[in-house]
C-alpha cells in the first residue's frame, strides 16, 4: 500500500485535503495495534496488517480493513472510492457516524476486549493434546496449513505435556516439526536464522523477513528439543541462532536490533536464493554436484527460477556413503560450501534493517541466551545477555524507574508495556539462573514491583496491556492470546510461578492461580490458541519446584552440581546457587531462607524443594544424578 497509494500524489492530495493522517509503528505503540485490531476483526471477521481505521475525531474508530487497491478492482473496494464515500457520508451525516462509532465500541468491549473467567485444571492441558493431534501435519510436521508461522511456544508445551504425562505422540509432533522447520527454506542454511513464517505448507518458500522475536522463541524451543531429547542437532541449531543474532543483530553495545526486511532492491528473497549457475560460479564442481544434490539446487529451480537452499536429502549417512566420505568429512565439506556461498551472498545488496531496540524483543533474546548459557553449558551466551540487560537496564529506564519500551538513535521513548515487563523479567529470571548473580534478582523483583503497581487488577486478577500512567485510550484490555508473540499475561502466568519459588512466596503464588483463573473461561473455548498459557497451567497442576545447591564457589563438586541440574530437562523448575560465606551475602540479604539451606560439613549440598517443603539434602553428585533421574522420568 505504502508504493501504490501513500506514495501516490493523487492519494496524498485526498487525504491531505479531507482527513488528518497518522502513521503508527505498531511495535512501538502495540496497546494502540491492539484496540484498533479488535475493531477491525469485529467489523470484518478478521484482522490482518496493513491495517488501516477511520476516526471521528475524537478517536472513536467507525471502519476499518486490511489491504486497499488504490481504485476498486475485482469485487475489491479501492482505497481512493472508500475514502471518497466516507467524505461524502460525513459531510452529510456526521452525528450518523458518530452513533454508529459508539455502538461499534460497546460490540468491541463487551465481546473482543472482555476475557472470561473459568476453572483452571489439567483438563484443559489434554483437551490442547487431542487438538494439536487433529491439527497436526504428520508428513511435514506443524499445524494446520499454508501459511505456516513457527509458534514455537507451542512445540515447547508438547514437550513440557509429552515428559509430565509420559505421550510420546506430544514429543515425536514437537521434535517432528523442530526437524522440519531446520530442513526447510524457512531456516537459512546459508547465513543461520529462521525468516517469519512459511507460504507453503513444506516450510520452504519462506515470508523472508526475519524477526528477532522469532528466532529468540524458536532458539528456546530448539534448547527445549535438545534437553526433552538428547538430540545433539537441536543444541547446534539453536547456537547457529545465536551466530546469527551476535554477527547481524547486534548493536555496538550489545542490544538486538528488531528485525531484517524481505526486500533488497524491491524484490522480496532476492539476497537469499541462488541460480544453479551462481553455485557453479562459487563452488569446484566435485563439491558443487554434492551440495546441490543435498540442498535441492536445481537448473528449473524451486522458487521463482531461482533456489531456496532447503536440506531435501533424508540421510547424510546415504550420502557420505555413496561418495566414499566418512559423516564428518561430508558434513566438513557442506561447512566449506557454505562458507563460500555466505561470502558470495555478502557481495549482495542487504536487506534493510529495522534497527530500534525493543525492551519486549530484547528480554525475550535474554531469555534465550541465558538458556543457552545453562543448558550447553557456554558461559559466552549468558555474558552477551548480561550486557544486553545493561544496556537495557541503563538506556531504558527513566530516572524513577520507569521502564521504556523503545530506543533508537540514542532515544528512548514510550512507557514500556506489560508484554516489555514480562519479558524482561522472564530474560532476568534466567540470567539469574545462568549466573547466581544476585543482580540480576534484584532486578527481576524491581520488575516485579512495578508491573503489580501500573498494570495489576486488584480486583479481576491479571494485568492490563498498558499502564495507568500511559496514554489512556478508548479502552483498557487484557491480552492473553498467544499468537506469534505470547501475551505477557501468560509469560507472567509462568514466570511468577518460578519466582513464587525462589523467594518461598505462597502469596505470589496465589496472585499466579488468580491470573489464570480471570482467563480459565476464555481459553477453554480454543486451548490451542494459550499455549504460554498452558504452560502455566501445566507448572500449577505440578507443583513449585525449587533446586538450591549450596557450596563454596572453588569447591569443583559445586560446579558439577550445578552444571548436572543446568542440562536437566526440569520445565518450571527453579535453581538457586547459595554461594558460602562473602559471595552469597547479597543474594541471601534477598532471600533469608538460604539461611537455612547451608552446605553441610562444607561439602556441596543439594536442596529439592516440592511446593515449599523440601526433601533431605544430597551431598554427593551420585546421588543428585539419581534423583533428577526420578524428576525427568
Amino acid at each position: 500500500m505504502e508504493r501504490e497509494s501513500f506514495e501516490n500524489e493523487e492519494v496524498a492530495k485526498l487525504l491531505n485535503d479531507n482527513f488528518v493522517s497518522i502513521k503508527v509503528d505498531r511495535e512501538e505503540r502495540p496497546d494502540i495495534d491492539n484496540l484498533y485490531m479488535a475493531v477491525c476483526q469485529t467489523l470484518t471477521g478478521q484482522g490482518g496488517w496493513p491495517l488501516n481505521v477511520l476516526l471521528t475525531p475524537d478517536q472513536q474508530p467507525f471502519y476499518a480493513g486490511t489491504y486497499f487497491p488504490r481504485r476498486s478492482i475485482l469485487g475489491r473496494m479501492g482505497l481512493m472510492d472508500m475514502l471518497e464515500q466516507i467524505r461524502d457520508r460525513w459531510q452529510k451525516d456526521q452525528q450518523g457516524i458518530v452513533d454508529l462509532s459508539t455502538e461499534l465500541m460497546e460490540e468491541v468491549k463487551q465481546h473482543t476486549l472482555t476475557s472470561h473467567t473459568g476453572e483452571v485444571h489439567e483438563g484443559l492441558l489434554h483437551e490442547a493434546y487431542e487438538q494439536f493431534i487433529k491439527r497436526y501435519d504428520s508428513v511435514y510436521g506443524g499445524f494446520g496449513s499454508a501459511p505456516k508461522f513457527p509458534s514455537p511456544h507451542n512445540l515447547s508445551l508438547l514437550l513440557a505435556y509429552g515428559r509430565a504425562y509420559n505421550h510420546a505422540e506430544a514429543t515425536r509432533m514437537a521434535v517432528h516439526t523442530l526437524d522440519s522447520m531446520y530442513r526447510g527454506g524457512i531456516y537459512d542454511h546459508v547465513g543461520f536464522g529462521f525468516a517469519r513464517y512459511s507460504t507453503d505448507e513444506q516450510w520452504l518458500v519462506p515470508h523472508f523477513e526475519k524477526m528477532l522475536y522469532d528466532n529468540a522463541l524458536l532458539a528456546i524451543a530448539y534448547l527445549d528439543g535438545y534437553q526433552a531429547t538428547g538430540e545433539q542437532k537441536f543444541a547446534e541449531i539453536a547456537e547457529t541462532i545465536f551466530t546469527y543474532v551476535l554477527r547481524d543483530m547486534i548493536s555496538p553495545e550489545g542490544a538486538f536490533y528488531s528485525a531484517e526486511d524481505a526486500d533488497s532492491e524491491g524484490e522480496e528473497g532476492k539476497f537469499y536464493v541462488f541460480t544453479r549457475e551462481e553455485i557453479e560460479q562459487v563452488l569446484d564442481l566435485e563439491d558443487m554436484h554434492t551440495y546441490c544434490h543435498i540442498y535441492d539446487i536445481t537448473p528449473e529451480g524451486n522458487f521463482e527460477s531461482k533456489n531456496i537452499p532447503n536440506l531435501i536429502h533424508p540421510s547424510l549417512e546415504e550420502v557420505a556413503a555413496e561418495r566414499g566420505l566418512s559423516l564428518l568429512g561430508l558434513e566438513t565439506l557442506l561447512e566449506e560450501c557454505r562458507t563460500k556461498l555466505w561470502a558470495y551472498r555478502e557481495q549482495r545488496v542487504h536487506p534493510s534493517k529495522d534497527d530500534k531496540i525493543l525492551t519486549a524483543w530484547n528480554g525475550l533474546m535474554l531469555a534465550a541466551l541465558a538458556r543457552a548459557g545453562k543448558t550447553l553449558q557456554k558461559p559466552v551466551y549468558a555474558n552477551a545477555a548480561a550486557r544486553a540487560a545493561e544496556f537495557l537496564w541503563q538506556h531504558l529506564r527513566r530516572e524513577d524507574g520507569r521502564l521504556l519500551a523503545r530506543f533508537r538513535e540514542g532515544e528512548a521513548a514510550y512507557e514500556a508495556y506489560v508484554d516489555d515487563y514480562a519479558y524482561l523479567l522472564w530474560g532476568c529470571l534466567e540470567l539469574f539462573e545462568a549466573t547466581g548473580q544476585a543482580l540480576h534478582l534484584k532486578r527481576v523483583l524491581e520488575l516485579k514491583d512495578n508491573l503489580f503497581r501500573l498494570f495489576y487488577d486488584e480486583q479481576d486478577g491479571a494485568f492490563y496491556f498498558s499502564g495507568r500512567d500511559g496514554e489512556q485510550l478508548l479502552t483498557q484490555s487484557k491480552e492473553i492470546y498467544d499468537g506469534a508473540l505470547p501475551s505477557g499475561n501468560s509469560v507472567l502466568a509462568v514466570q511468577l510461578n518460578r519466582l513464587a519459588a525462589i523467594t518461598q512466596d505462597a502469596d505470589l503464588q496465589i496472585v499466579g492461580g488468580k491470573l489464570l483463573e480471570a482467563f480459565g473461561g476464555t481459553v477453554s473455548k480454543y486451548p490451542t490458541g494459550y499455549s504460554m498459557y498452558l504452560q502455566g497451567v501445566l507448572h500449577q497442576v505440578q507443583g513449585s519446584k525449587e533446586i538450591v545447591i549450596s557450596g563454596r564457589a572453588e569447591d569443583p563438586m559445586l560446579h558439577e552440581m550445578i552444571s548436572a541440574v543446568q542440562i536437566a530437562y526440569l520445565p518450571g523448575a527453579a535453581l538457586i546457587v547459595n554461594y558460602q560465606g562473602k559471595q552469597g551475602a547479597d543474594l541471601r540479604m534477598i532471600l533469608p531462607h538460604l539461611e537455612d539451606k547451608p552446605a553441610i560439613q562444607d561439602q556441596a549440598t543439594v536442596y529439592i524443594c516440592e511446593n515449599f517443603a523440601c526433601h533431605a539434602p544430597l551431598t554427593t553428585l551420585e546421588a543428585l544424578k539419581d534423583e533428577l533421574a526420578w524428576h525427568v522420568s
